[in-house]
């Protein structure tokens, strides 16, 4: 079985950042995402989807995202239900997220830079990750290739 997403949208507000009892930070925010198509009145819609993030990476984009600023998100659909104050059962949906990618540059914060990329194990500019596992990757050293060497 998989459950995995991944979204790419703009914050619709500053994540909220918020500590359980036992201290672990946790982040919410939600995320407009452009739906493919246009409707039939020509216009594109958005859907918005809630975004949780936990531990050190919740209080990164807490820290660093913004209203406005477009994220890609990877994790796993949440489906959980309580009840409200009215006695009525609510059912949520909402993804947790184990990766955040800053994908725009941010005012506000000066140590943030286009492609910051941040992982729950840890965080590394996308600079230092961009290129390393890509074996076609323009490292300076570039060859020419003639039709003829093909093999097709």
């Amino acid at each position: 079985m998989l459950n995995r997403i991944i979204l790419i949208g703009r914050l619709t507000q500053d994540p909220e950042l918020r500590y359980t009892a036992t201290g672990t930070a946790v982040a919410s925010f939600s995320l407009a995402v452009d739906r493919q198509r246009a409707n039939q009145a020509g216009e594109r819609e958005a859907d918005f989807i809630n975004i949780v993030v936990w531990q050190k990476l919740g209080e990164l984009c807490a820290q660093y995202l913004r209203k406005g600023r477009m994220a890609a998100v990877e994790g796993r659909l949440q489906i959980r239900q309580y009840e409200n104050r009215e006695g009525q059962k609510v059912r949520v949906a909402e993804v947790i997220a184990d990766n955040v990618r800053f994908l725009d540059r941010g005012d506000a914060s000066p140590a943030t830079s286009t492609g910051t990329q941040t992982r729950s194990e840890g965080s590394r500019s996308m600079s230092e990750s961009r290129y390393q596992d890509d074996p076609f990757a323009d490292d300076g050293h570039s060859i020419d290739i003639v039709d003829d060497d093909l093999p097709f």
